[in-house]
């Protein structure tokens, strides 16, 4: 299910909510454009100890295993600069996978908290729109990118104490620039058992 579906200009549908709506979004023709506002992030310092999480997330209420996919375009203006799935137990157990404008080129860089986060950065894939894909079994979690929708590559398979509903969905950050603007094609959901996290269902 595409939970874009019945959008339209600045109405929410299929049960979709904001935490830190950002004063600038909108649905059209190339689904939903988030306009990240200045220093905003998710990300606990590891070693600062600084706790951030104020940038905008939509997400959905998803009980148990789900597949779920989007497709990301940026505009990247400064380093960081990104879109990403976000799941996310509370401000304390969350993960990201984002397509970043990384030092060493516009990446796919996976961030998992557990108290504080981690930063990997994986993949060097360019100025493209890469599909986005987080798989969910159990207490356990698959992070997916794909430059045709087709093709998927595994990046990251981990385990996180979550409780059965969290919220997943779509991020945009800028850490360090005045704003970012990200384009989300669409996002789908499908909650439905998964075997395995760690393979693309067939």
């Amino acid at each position: 299910m595409n939970l874009f579906q019945g959008m339209e200009g600045m109405r929410m549908a299929n049960g979709l909510f904001w935490l830190n709506e950002p004063e600038k979004w909108s649905f059209g023709p190339q689904g939903l454009v988030v306009e990240a506002p200045r220093s905003t992030n998710f990300f606990n310092d590891p070693e600062i100890g600084s706790i951030d999480v104020t940038a905008p997330f939509l997400y959905a209420e998803v009980k148990g295993d789900f597949d779920l996919t989007t497709r990301v375009g940026i505009k990247m203006l400064k380093w960081y600069d990104a879109g990403c799935l976000l799941i996310m137990a509370d401000e304390a157990r969350w993960a990201k996978l984002c397509y970043e404008n990384w030092k060493t080129g516009p990446s796919i860089v996976s961030v998992v908290t557990r108290a504080v986060s981690d930063d990997c950065p994986s993949h060097v894939i360019g100025e493209v729109q890469p599909y986005l894909r987080v798989l969910r079994s159990g207490s356990c979690f698959g992070f997916y990118y794909s430059l045709d929708g087709t093709a998927w590559t595994l990046i990251r398979y981990f385990s996180m104490d979550a409780p059965e509903k969290i919220k997943a969905g779509i991020l945009a950050q800028a850490p360090i620039g005045k704003s970012c603007s990200v384009s989300f094609e669409f996002l789908r959901l499908e909650a439905k058992p998964v075997k395995s996290a760690k393979e693309i269902p067939g």
